[in-house]
C-alpha cells in the first residue's frame, strides 16, 4: 500500500495521529470529522495513499464506496437526519484541503443553514444538448 508520510490520513491510517474510528477492514477506515458540518459528520478513505478521484484505483474505489454506504446506514440509523449528504470534494476549486481521496457522509437537518445546496435553475437545453455530446466523446 502506497502512504505519503505528510499526509494526515496516512498518518491516521498508521495510528501516528488519534481519531474518533467508526469502521475499519483491511482495505478502508471511516473516522469522525473533527471539523463537522453536522454532529455525525463522518469521512471514509482508501487505506492506499491516492489524492483525488481520477486517480484511486477502481478495485480501491469500489470498497471505499461500499464502505461509504455502510457509515451512511449507521449515521441515518443512529440519528435519524431530515436527509444526508454524501460526497467528495475533488481539486482545490472544489474546496478539497485533504489531498487524500475521502468521502463524507454529512446528516442534515430541515433549515440546518448549510449552504452547500443550490436551487433548481432550468438550464439552456441547446447548451445542454452540445455539451452532453462533447463529455460523451470524452468518456473512455
Amino acid at each position: 500500500m502506497s502512504h505519503d508520510p505528510d499526509c494526515i490520513f496516512c498518518k491516521i491510517i498508521k495510528g501516528e495521529i488519534p481519531c474518533f474510528k467508526l469502521y475499519e477492514d483491511e482495505r478502508t477506515l471511516s473516522f469522525m470529522d473533527i471539523n463537522p458540518v453536522n454532529p455525525g459528520h463522518a469521512l471514509i478513505i482508501p487505506k492506499f495513499h491516492t489524492p483525488n478521484f481520477f486517480e484511486i484505483p477502481l478495485d480501491w474505489l469500489a470498497d471505499t464506496m461500499t464502505t461509504t454506504q455502510k457509515i451512511a446506514r449507521a449515521v441515518q440509523k443512529t440519528l435519524e437526519p431530515h436527509g444526508l449528504n454524501i460526497l467528495q470534494a475533488n481539486g482545490p476549486g472544489a474546496a478539497q484541503s485533504v489531498f487524500h481521496l475521502h468521502m463524507h457522509v454529512v446528516p442534515r437537518g430541515e433549515d440546518d443553514g448549510v449552504t452547500m445546496n443550490w436551487g433548481i435553475r432550468p438550464g439552456n437545453m441547446d447548451e445542454i444538448g452540445a455539451l452532453s455530446e462533447r463529455i460523451r466523446a470524452n468518456i473512455a
